[in-house]
């Protein structure tokens, strides 16, 4: 058992943020795991992710199951990008860097030459395993903080703890977190740093306190976790927004409530991806949707005037 020992004025500074590191970390750890939710998504990635990435998985996958803190920074920001993390990550003292892949039981050489081939990698790896579900993860993540939000607005501060995870329980100043197999452990305290909530959907079942030299911090699972990893119908366009765009476009601009690039948007309605991008640039052209780029890809969202579109009814 893993226990965070809180002050009543430490509630004050609860932050939500979601991490693309924390995804990639947790990823790694669910590609070898065995629940059940990942197992369509290991057998499409790992063979991809089998070459070309020594020097990640020998980070990654350490002789003593532990992974350098340095690659786990606490958000300073909600909604960090993956440049954004491995900016930090590359901007790591050295002399952190080979302490921490020394204690975590790594064998590396140069340790600037370690890092700068670490985080190419870091780069790789998100690419090939994680982006493909970047704006589910993202938006699941979205969804959990604003329903916490609105249990904090109802409820006090306090209730953004309560049912967080069966695992994890929460008492007038402390948080406790109980393993399968409980292991003692000396009490953590925040030590004048936030605590930093972060729903994490690679989590799976589990749930994790992340303590640091950069902060403190609870992954998660968000709500409905489980669903992240199945394929839904997408929803139906409203007749009136098919009448009005036409109902291969309506059935996009619809599909767009969460984010989705080229790829997605054909294999969810059965478009091929010349027709699927045709339709997402004719969009766009409107001002009806944006997109972000994710890596090497482009994810497509609805602006406000899309949002507000794809509510006639």
């Amino acid at each position: 058992m893993k226990r965070l020992e809180l002050e009543p004025r430490d509630l004050l500074g609860l932050r939500f943020a979601h991490s693309p590191m924390a995804e990639v970390v947790a990823s790694t750890l669910a590609l070898h795991g065995p629940q059940w939710m990942f197992t369509r998504w290991r057998g499409t990635v790992t063979p991809r992710v089998r070459t070309g990435l020594d020097t990640f998985w020998s980070v990654f996958d350490t002789p003593t199951c532990a992974i350098a803190d340095f690659l786990t920074p606490v958000p300073r920001t909600a909604r960090p990008t993956l440049d954004d993390e491995l900016g930090r990550i590359a901007a790591t003292p050295l002399d952190r860097v080979a302490f921490e892949l020394t204690t975590t039981g790594v064998a590396f050489g140069d340790p600037a030459a370690t890092l700068a081939t670490l985080v190419t990698q870091i780069r790789r790896y998100f690419d090939l395993a994680v982006a493909p579900l970047w704006p589910r993860l993202r938006a699941s993540a979205e969804a959990e903080i604003a329903g916490r939000a609105l249990t904090a607005a109802a409820h006090g501060p306090g209730a953004l703890l309560t049912g967080l995870h069966p695992n994890i329980r929460w008492d007038d100043d402390k948080l406790h977190l109980d393993y399968l197999k409980p292991v003692p452990h000396p009490p953590w305290f925040l030590d004048g740093h936030p605590l930093h909530l972060m729903p994490t959907g690679f989590t799976g079942p589990a749930a994790w306190i992340m303590n640091s030299a950069d902060g403190r911090a609870l992954w998660y699972p968000p709500r409905a976790h489980g669903t992240l990893w199945t394929s839904p119908a997408p929803p139906s366009a409203p007749a009136a927004l098919a009448g009005l765009l036409g109902p291969t476009r309506a059935a996009v601009l619809t599909l767009l409530a969460a984010p989705s690039s080229t790829g997605d948007v054909a294999a969810a309605l059965r478009l091929a991806p010349a027709t699927a991008s045709h339709h997402l640039t004719a969009l766009r052209d409107a001002g009806l949707i944006v997109a972000d780029r994710v890596g090497r890809r482009l994810h497509y969202r609805r602006t406000d005037l899309g949002d507000r579109l794809a509510t006639l009814g």
